[in-house]
């Protein structure tokens, strides 16, 4: 019994023991939780000063590029094709020999007509000479003289033809169709591939009638695409259209140097500036903490994040107009708000 007892004390000491150190750790666990926090901690910011600018903006739009121009390469003569000189992708000039038809029978039938033409120019010598000594009447002067203009006009019309068995490029360019193969037999008008001229793009969107009036010919825009997003293409407004469609919407064309071999069809937004003498206050468009319904901002007063409702107006490209809410000269935060408060200590990195 008196052994019973003591393991039954020893029992009781040991939890005993164990309870007091798992109270003094919470203890001080709980102290470390207590620690004052560091009052002096600031949340690094950047920010902007509230200023009056002009009221610049800019319209832009959405379109696709399009080739400055186009072209299909059109046989001009019937014949079996002996010569295609191109390939798809190739480059080719502008008067370029691109395709060779046969002429073979052609020149044979002018080397005929060429040397009738030498028998009639004799004819109508030898008869003129008769007819100044009335041994040739001016009827068979004539008929030797009319037989010897058609054999002349024959060959022309049959070098034309030669000339035409010679297909050249309309337009400067790459082939992006080629429709014939040497050996095919071709006719007149026949499509034997397709050039595109892309040293030059064409962008054209629409316009509403009230931003329509705003812009004019010759205008300069910045073009950007998601292609090279750091990049901004010059362009110009090259035309305006004079009539708009139903809606009171107007096709507006514009060209930019295609310097950077981008391809028609790619996607691309376009910025028409519209200056303006009107100054409104601005602040940057990152300073707004909300959306534009229900915008509010940070304002540092000494090293002190101060929270403002403000109302906006437009977006003036990467700024915004202040309606009211902000003061010229006073330093809103552009960036660092998601880690702010109002109320917390801020140092201004910029």
């Amino acid at each position: 019994m008196k052994k019973k007892l003591l393991v039954i004390g020893a029992v009781i000491l040991i939890g005993f023991l164990i309870g007091y150190r798992l109270v003094a750790n919470k203890a001080k666990i709980d102290e470390k939780n207590k620690m004052p926090e560091n009052k002096n901690t600031s949340i690094p910011v950047t920010v902007s000063v509230v200023a009056e600018a002009n009221a610049d903006q800019q319209l832009t739009r959405t379109g696709s590029l399009i080739p400055f121009k186009q072209a299909d390469i059109m046989a001009t003569s019937a014949g079996k094709v002996i010569s295609v000189k191109y390939e798809l992708g190739s480059y080719v000039k502008k008067g370029a020999t691109v395709v060779s038809v046969d002429s073979r029978l052609k020149e044979l039938t002018l080397q005929a007509t060429e040397l009738n033409i030498n028998k009639l120019k004799k004819d109508t010598d030898r008869y003129s000479k008769l007819l100044a000594g009335n041994a040739a009447t001016e009827i068979q002067v004539n008929d030797t003289k009319y037989n010897y203009e058609n054999a002349l006009n024959q060959a022309e019309q049959i070098k034309q033809q030669i000339s035409d068995a010679t297909v050249e490029a309309p337009i400067s360019g790459r082939i992006i169709k080629k429709n014939i193969e040497p050996g095919e037999y071709v006719n007149v008008g026949t499509s034997l591939g397709t050039i595109l001229d892309v040293s030059r793009l064409k962008v054209q969107v629409m316009i509403s009638e009230n931003d329509v009036y705003k812009l004019k010919e010759g205008q300069h825009v910045k073009v950007k695409t998601d292609i090279y997003p750091d990049k901004t293409i010059d362009g110009t407004i090259s035309y305006i259209a004079p009539q708009g469609d139903e809606s009171h919407n107007y096709p507006v064309e514009l060209v930019i140097t295609n310097s950077d071999q981008l391809r028609a069809g790619t996607f691309v937004t376009v910025s028409f500036p519209q200056k303006s003498a009107q100054k409104t206050l601005q602040i940057p468009r990152s300073a707004l903490v909300e959306s534009i319904r229900n915008p509010y901002v940070y304002v540092v007063e000494g090293k002190i994040a101060r929270q403002r409702k403000i109302e906006v107006g437009r977006e003036l490209g990467d700024n915004i107009e202040v309606l009211s809410g902000l003061a010229t000269g006073e330093t809103v935060i552009t960036s660092g708000q998601i880690n702010l408060s109002e109320g917390a200590a801020v140092q201004v990195t910029k």
